[in-house]
């Protein structure tokens, strides 16, 4: 798959409430964002780097970033998602959460080999289901229909596509949910 057609999409629209509503997208690690260090990290790989977010858009436009709000309230990474979907002008997109600790440098390219309409990965932990890869038209379709029915799950959305499941052995994204997560992957205090 060639990075031309290929976007990545950054899901950071949530409220991060167990984090006392701390914006997860500019949590720093090592002096860098949380987006940034996600959008260096799959920049070569990826044509176009697109944010889900609902607050301080401008921020995102001062770091070159394109922020897409959410297009309906209340609904969760559905909604980030199809915010995403809607603003891709590539045939494919390939979706992280803000909050994720570590990737497999092999992620992306074992997500396309899987073939069909996407995959989404499974590290030791289970299945990550914003961390997945979609051919976009077929992403449309399944979100206006789930949000049609009044679905709010990815992971059914996902069923409804039968995308396959790449699992990443020995590997956990972790995530950055509580104030301990924050502390255990360095990131700065608030």
């Amino acid at each position: 798959m060639l990075a031309t057609e290929l976007s990545l999409g950054i899901l950071a629209g949530g409220r991060a409430s167990r984090l006392g509503g701390r914006d997860k997208a500019w949590i720093e690690r090592d002096g860098l964002p949380q987006v940034l260090r996600i959008a260096r990290r799959f920049g070569g790989e990826c044509g176009a780097a697109l944010v889900s977010a609902n607050r301080d858009l401008p921020r995102y436009a001062r770091h070159g970033l394109e922020a897409v709000p959410d297009r309906r309230p209340d609904v969760g990474p559905l909604a980030g998602l199809e915010a995403l979907a809607a603003a891709c002008t590539t045939p494919w997109l390939f979706t992280l959460p803000v909050d994720i600790v570590d990737t497999d440098a092999d992620l992306l390219r074992l997500l396309a080999n899987a073939g069909g309409q996407g995959a989404v990965a499974a590290d030791d932990d289970g299945l990550q289901p914003l961390v997945a890869l979609y051919r976009v038209d077929a992403l449309r379709a399944a979100l206006a229909s789930a949000l049609a029915g009044g679905e709010h799950s990815v992971r059914a959305m996902q069923a409804a596509l039968a995308l396959p499941v790449v699992a990443c052995e020995g590997r956990r994204f972790g995530n950055l949910n509580t104030p301990d997560d924050l502390v255990a992957a360095g990131c700065a205090p608030e």
